[in-house]
């Protein structure tokens, strides 16, 4: 245990808090300008700067492509001054590049770290998830449940009646028997169309209600959300949903042998990590970047497991003009 606090320690957590800060500065003259794909880059371009002035030996496991797919952060990229300590770097430098492009609530620049091969490396397919709370018993809440035993059993649990639970769902024609099924229950929605980070994370603090996460998401974005929820002692499950050929065989190269296994939280992030998550525009998690009195100021939400860290923090950059 006090190898990883020394590895992992308060000023790395310092360092990569101002890595996501500065990619949300960076593309934020993007926001609303409707080229989703140049605020990407403006994001990935400046956190792949700022990874490499650290002194680490770290290794995206969790990127947005392969090396021919570049200038994207690719899955096996080497980054930092290749001094200091070896770790696993799972990221998203923008999480919602519709909402950015077109100013709508929810963008993130998303990183997450942990000690080398600790961190799972998931192929960028799809992953079935549910996602709860803390204090919930682990029989409670499973994958292979129903969706009608999910929310009895979670009703139970919290002494409420289903139609007192929030669910958040990604609002996605995938998802319409499950909305079905949780609006025959009554349960109260909170259907979302991008960002199932974030969405994951709701069920991280009271304030936002939200009781369950559940649905199909991306892979690359369970593995991030994992790396919060542990830090917040919540429960998470996931399993891959393979649809091509292409995608087993990555999964293969990538070392999953077991194709249908259902995976929970401490099989995705294991031992020590931090996890950082800047807003771009304002959302459910944190504010967007603003500019005042010619600094751009942005939030945190900062996460470090081993030193129990659990923060929104709020920074200022000098605007350059």
């Amino acid at each position: 245990c006090n190898k990883l606090i020394v590895k992992l320690d308060k000023k790395l957590v310092d360092q990569l808090a101002n890595v996501t800060s500065s990619a949300s500065i960076a593309c934020h003259k993007y926001i609303g300008k409707g080229d989703k794909l140049l605020a990407d880059k403006a994001a990935t371009d400046s956190m792949r700067k700022n990874l490499n002035k650290l002194n680490i030996d770290g290794k995206v496991v969790i990127g947005e492509g392969e090396l021919d797919e570049s200038p994207m952060l690719y899955i096996g990229e080497k980054l930092g001054t290749r001094i200091g300590p070896e770790i696993d770097i799972a990221v998203d430098p923008l999480e919602g590049t519709n909402f950015a492009a077109n100013n709508l609530p929810g963008a993130l620049s998303v990183i997450a770290i942990s000690e080398e091969n600790n961190l799972f490396n998931a192929p960028e397919t799809y992953m079935d998830k549910i996602a709860v709370g803390k204090n919930i018993p682990k029989d409670a809440i499973d994958l292979d449940y129903s969706t009608k035993k999910n929310i009895e059993n979670l009703a139970d649990v919290k002494n409420k009646r289903p139609e007192d639970l929030r669910v958040c769902i990604l609002d996605r024609p995938r998802h319409k028997k499950k909305i079905e099924e949780l609006n025959d229950l009554r349960v109260n929605l909170k259907l979302i169309t991008d960002g199932d980070i974030s969405g994951a994370l709701l069920v991280c603090d009271e304030r936002h209600n939200v009781d369950l996460f559940l649905g199909i998401g991306g892979g690359p974005e369970g593995v991030l959300s994992a790396s919060a929820l542990d830090a917040f002692n919540c429960q998470f499950q996931c399993r891959f949903i393979f649809k091509e050929e292409k995608d087993i065989f990555r999964a293969k190269e990538m070392g999953i042998k077991e194709l249908n296994k259902k995976y929970d939280l401490k099989e995705i992030v294991s031992g020590d990590s931090i996890f950082c998550a800047t807003g771009i525009t304002s959302g459910d998690l944190v504010k967007g970047v603003k500019i005042n009195n010619n600094k751009y100021i942005s939030e945190t939400l900062v996460t470090h497991k081993s030193s129990n860290f659990k923060k929104v923090i709020r920074q200022e950059n000098e605007l350059i003009l």
